[in-house]
């Protein structure tokens, strides 16, 4: 598929390397000299230098034949701009990066209508709308919803003290009246999608998926149900920290904001009334002991710098603080992260590049009999879960799943039939309309057939 990103910044770089490894056909367009020359020299891509909204520019990168179009500069306006131009040339398909909270709120569906974007990303928000996640349901590392958040994914880091450690798959579903399956585990660099007689061990992180309520129900019954946080301290003014400490609110959580901007501190205060905010350096540890560190709940760093992130965050877990995450953006700084002890990172760049991949398989798969609802990469990008929502005419449907001549590496995690939930086993077979998850070890699923040998 013939695809044109213009904006080569952290996202832009993400979603060409993502889109690289799935073989498609890339245009990279960017007004930076220097930019152009490290894409270059770093990946085999046609690259052109020049302005998102020139039509020469957009027309030399043949915009005309472009299947998808995808504008991620650092300005909302240019990308808008950008996709209505690339639209009206041919392109068949646009996504624009919009992250201003002004057009996110009452605009944006105007504003998509009258440009004709066949699809907004909002780094900010969509980072927000998963730590909000995170922070409901406070034992696991990370959640991944599925099914319009009636079926989860969570991850887990186990402990020396937990029951899982030393028990095989099979047993455990046994031991626990819960209904749930653990379907992807990574051991140090090793990422395995386990079968029945999989043994866990200590330091292991796993992929657990169930119904909500099955989820609380086996934290509950392991003694890792911790209440939920009410009190967060947040370390920096970003637009994620403004999004988050909305929806925050909302739900009756108390919310603390430092930030070193007076006038960041002044605007989140008129916007946010309610919010404390703190102007004052986040990374004096007295500054954060003075404004309450130790009561609270949980605490974020969610500042611009990587390495402040991850210093001030291993503070706070040090200061034990229950709940502890930091915004890390760099590969290497967050593999740094996690070597320190950190169990919490969240990348805004993966989570846009999660829904970027999500659309173009989406678009490559139409014609399929499944189509792509949602789309997570796990384990540091070594495996993905997918969910494909079945049509009539599946190959794989009324078929027991035992019969399916699944590949290695692969497995059916979820079903979903309309307001029910389904942990598979051999028996059970996939209809017409089901929401089907799966785990993918080794392969990139762009219709559900792939899962076939």
């Amino acid at each position: 598929m013939k695809i044109v990103v213009v904006g080569c910044g952290k996202i832009g770089e993400a979603i060409l390397n993502a889109l690289t490894l799935e073989g498609h056909d890339l245009v990279v367009v960017d007004n930076r000299d220097h930019v152009i020359s490290e894409i270059v020299n770093k990946h085999d891509v046609m690259c052109v230098c020049g302005n998102g909204v020139d039509r020469e520019t957009l027309s030399e990168a043949g915009v005309e034949s472009a299947e998808l179009f995808i504008a991620v500069t650092g300005s909302d306006e240019l990308n808008m701009l950008s996709c209505l131009i690339a639209k009206r040339m041919g392109a068949q398909h646009t996504i624009a990066r919009i992250r201003n909270p002004q057009y996110n709120d009452k605009s944006l569906g105007f504003l998509r209508q009258q440009l004709d974007i066949s699809m907004s990303i909002n780094p900010e928000l969509l980072t927000a709308q998963e730590l909000y996640h995170m922070l409901k349901l406070p034992s696991a590392v990370k959640v991944e919803t599925f099914s319009r958040r009636n079926f989860e994914m969570i991850e887990l880091l186990l402990k020396e003290d937990s029951p899982f450690i030393g028990v095989p798959l099979y047993s455990l579903r046994e031991r626990h009246s819960a209904k749930f399956l653990v379907c992807v585990v990574q051991r140090k660099n090793q990422v395995i999608i386990p079968d029945g007689g999989f043994v866990l061990q200590s330091g292991d992180r796993i992929g657990l998926t169930a119904k909500p309520s099955e989820i609380q129900k086996l934290l509950k019954s392991l003694g890792l149900a911790k209440k939920q946080a009410k009190r967060v301290m947040l370390l920096g003014g970003s637009r994620i920290a403004f999004y988050l400490s909305r929806m925050l609110m909302s739900s009756g959580t108390d919310v603390k904001i430092i930030d070193m901007d007076r006038a960041m501190c002044l605007k989140i205060s008129e916007m946010l009334p309610g919010i404390s905010t703190i102007c004052g350096d986040g990374t004096h540890q007295d500054l954060l002991l003075e404004e309450g560190l130790l009561d609270q709940d949980a605490f974020l760093s969610l500042t611009g710098m990587d390495e402040e992130n991850i210093l001030v965050a291993y503070y706070a877990a040090t200061q034990k603080v229950p709940r502890v995450i930091a915004k890390v953006n760099r590969d290497e700084m967050a593999a740094m992260a996690t070597s320190m002890g950190l169990e919490s990172i969240i990348s805004p760049k993966d989570i846009v590049v999660n829904v970027v991949l999500r659309y173009a398989r989406a678009l490559q798969g139409s014609m399929g009999v499944a189509s792509i609802e949602t789309l997570y990469q796990l384990m540091d990008g070594g495996a993905e879960a997918v969910e494909f929502c079945v049509k009539e005419d599946s190959a794989l449907t009324r078929t027991p799943l035992k019969s399916l001549p699944i590949k290695k590496n692969t497995l059916i995690a979820g079903i979903i039939r309309d307001r029910s939930t389904i942990i598979p086993a051999g028996d059970d077979m996939i209809l017409p309309g089901d929401r089907v998850v799966v785990i993918a070890g080794e392969h990139r699923l762009k219709e559900l057939t792939d899962i076939l040998r």
